[in-house]
């Protein structure tokens, strides 16, 4: 029996988290602890309680976001791989404007502080996305977007690249610095 004990480390975003979940493994396939509520404060998370939990099946070279809504978020894969990026619109960041990326896969988290976008890439034939929010999300509220696609991002996407109209014609970064 293999046991991976949570480990959690800091991104380069200012409050962004990395976070290798508890894992135990035997012949009978691998347990995950996506989330207990001690571990997470011995940690230093206090990410409430969550108000809304989304599960997306994204089929390969589709991109979602990004997005930074007025939420704390737990993020992670349950299937397949993706590309994580995640920007930092906060006004009052001292890492604003700051891209990130991480290659996810089960078993890594990443937990992101309110006003860091969040967007993706799936790499496999289908991704399990899972978002654990601590705010419902609804029409209109506080928070700013980005267009996936803008050079000034940095990011390497894989052909084929599929994208909404909504993200593809959201407002590049320097727009939304400005």
């Amino acid at each position: 029996m293999g046991i991976t004990e949570q480990a959690v480390r800091p991104g380069a975003i200012d409050g962004l988290l990395i976070i290798t979940v508890k894992q135990v493994s035997d012949d009978r396939g691998t347990v995950r602890e996506l989330f207990r509520r001690s571990a997470f404060l011995e940690a230093g998370i206090d990410i409430g309680a969550f108000q809304q939990i989304n599960l997306t099946r994204t089929t390969q070279g589709a991109i979602r976001g990004m997005h930074a809504e007025d939420m704390d978020k737990l993020l992670t894969v349950a299937t397949g791989r993706a590309l994580g990026v995640y920007l930092d619109l906060r006004d009052d960041s001292p890492t604003r404007g700051k891209v990130e990326t991480y290659d996810l896969e089960p078993g890594v988290q990443v937990f992101l502080p309110r006003g860091v976008a969040n967007g993706f890439q799936a790499l496999t034939a289908e991704v399990e996305y899972l978002y654990c929010f601590d705010n419902e999300w609804r029409p209109g509220m506080a928070g700013k977007a980005a267009c996936p696609l803008d050079p000034a991002l940095g990011v390497d996407w894989t052909e084929p690249m599929i994208v909404s109209d909504k993200d593809r014609n959201a407002p590049t970064l320097a727009e939304v610095l400005s």
